[in-house]
């Protein structure tokens, strides 16, 4: 859906322009008979006047069009921002042509605008499709080396990566009736916060101010990149290094910089008198130290002779001490060890009342347990080792991420005493006579598996 299309005799025309750019009247090439011979500048396919029930006048290909015609697969919204795009550069007294090329094709501008005089031109891009930073600036580079400002603009509602990197703004489409609005882009720089702020503005003023030349493209300095705003109440920060604005906005920026190194070279002076006066006062500092030092050695010298007798006599006094604790540090060794050794013939007595057939019956007895009261996968060791700060019993450890512990299986009745933190956790014995063996000791803490005292054979 182009705006442009080329005349064998006329040239090129514009259906955004009452004379179609060429002094020719819309019904010589609207419903005429015979119809016009007009070309798409693009494909160069046949294109034929149309009006949409909109009113907008635009060029139709002929059925056939090559598929690959950028001007053709144009979105409507990305039409409908051209014309905006034109109208307000006309409303601001510049020339504006639609779908203008480069001479040698590196590049088509959505909107070209030129002065009254045609001394300077800029290029207005409706960017609707996704672009990298990359190639944005590499466009952006063909215009420059040809003299060509360019503002990119987009109309999506999240800013686009690009937002910044390149001289463009974001527009805000009216809902139902209104005009457009430029919402991102444009920024003023406050003073007295120190930073840049966002502003709105119609687009159409917009578009005027940059073209006379009262918003131009300033670069933030690196302080100020980071810019906040609050959209549907909730804070965002944006990082900007490219604005439109103002000379005054500019030059606020600069000033700003400006005192704030003054400041910085203020404070670094200051900080350089506060080491410098500081350095002082250490170097006499130091020299009361040594002065202090050379006294005190001379003392503690007179102190040491002094204290070197004293210290023979303590020393003895401390090795008699040492020898005597040695020797008590050795006899609760040999007691510790003994009652490990008690503990351990105890612990292995206790299970080896079972056999291995009834060692694995109670695991699994247990693992059964788990899964029919918590739908909990126990680890089952193949060789169960038993844990002695748990009276000798073995650990069994849920499976999964959390590997928790799940219990304690037979512990020894008789080491319990020795084992205080199992009264914390869930042991499981075979029956209730190996329970009663407990007593009292892990009351409500103990269960039984009610399993019988023999072995149960498999019968075929």
């Amino acid at each position: 859906m182009p705006f442009t299309a080329l005349h064998p005799d006329a040239g090129r025309l514009d259906a955004t322009q009452l004379d179609l750019g060429r002094a020719m009247d819309w019904t010589q090439i609207h419903k005429s008979r015979p119809r016009a011979p007009l070309t798409c500048p693009e494909c160069s396919w046949g294109v034929h006047a149309k009006v949409s029930r909109h009113g907008v006048r635009f060029f139709c290909h002929d059925p056939g069009r090559p598929p690959s015609c950028e001007l053709s697969n144009e979105s409507w919204e990305h039409h409908m921002l051209k014309l905006e795009l034109a109208g307000a550069i006309r409303a601001a007294g510049w020339y504006a042509e639609l779908e203008v090329p480069a001479k040698d094709g590196s590049w088509r501008a959505d909107v070209m605008a030129s002065s009254t005089d045609g001394a300077q031109r800029m290029a207005w891009e409706a960017q609707l499709s996704p672009i990298t930073v990359e190639d944005i600036r590499a466009r952006t580079a063909r215009y420059r080396a040809e003299k060509i400002a360019v503002c990119w603009v987009s109309p999506h509602k999240k800013p686009p990566q690009w937002m910044g990197a390149v001289p463009g703004v974001r527009v805000r489409a009216p809902e139902t009736q209104g005009v457009w609005v430029v919402d991102d882009g444009v920024a003023g720089f406050d003073y007295a916060v120190g930073g840049w702020t966002f502003r709105e503005e119609e687009l159409q003023t917009f578009v005027r101010w940059v073209l006379h030349g009262q918003l131009s493209l300033c670069r933030s300095l690196p302080r100020y990149r980071r810019v906040t705003r609050v959209v549907d109440d909730r804070r965002w920060a944006y990082l900007r290094d490219l604005w439109w604005t103002s000379r005054q906005s500019a030059r606020a920026q600069t000033e700003h910089e400006e005192m704030r190194q003054r400041q910085e070279n203020a404070k670094q002076a200051r900080e350089a008198r506060k080491k410098q006066q500081e350095a002082e006062a250490e170097r006499r500092r130091r020299e009361l130290e040594e002065a202090d030092r050379i006294r005190r050695a001379e003392e503690a010298a007179l102190r040491r002779k002094e204290q070197e007798g004293q210290d023979r006599v303590l020393l003895e006094q401390m090795r008699e001490r040492w020898a005597e604790r040695d020797a008590l540090r050795a006899r609760e060794q040999a007691e510790q060890e003994e009652k490990e050794r008690q503990a351990l013939e105890t612990a292995r007595a206790w299970w080896g009342r079972l056999s291995r057939q009834q060692a694995e019956e109670l695991f699994a007895a247990v693992a059964e347990l788990a899964w029919r009261e918590e739908q909990l996968r126990l680890e089952i060791p193949e060789s169960p080792s038993m844990a002695a700060h748990f009276a000798y019993g073995v650990p069994v450890y849920s499976r999964g991420r959390h590997h928790a512990l799940y219990g304690i299986v037979r512990p020894c009745p008789t080491l319990v005493s020795l084992s205080p933190q199992l009264s914390y956790h869930r042991a499981f014995v075979r029956n209730a006579h190996e329970v009663q063996e407990f007593g009292e000791t892990l009351a409500g803490r103990i269960t039984h598996l009610n399993l019988p005292g023999h072995e149960q054979l498999t019968m075929y």
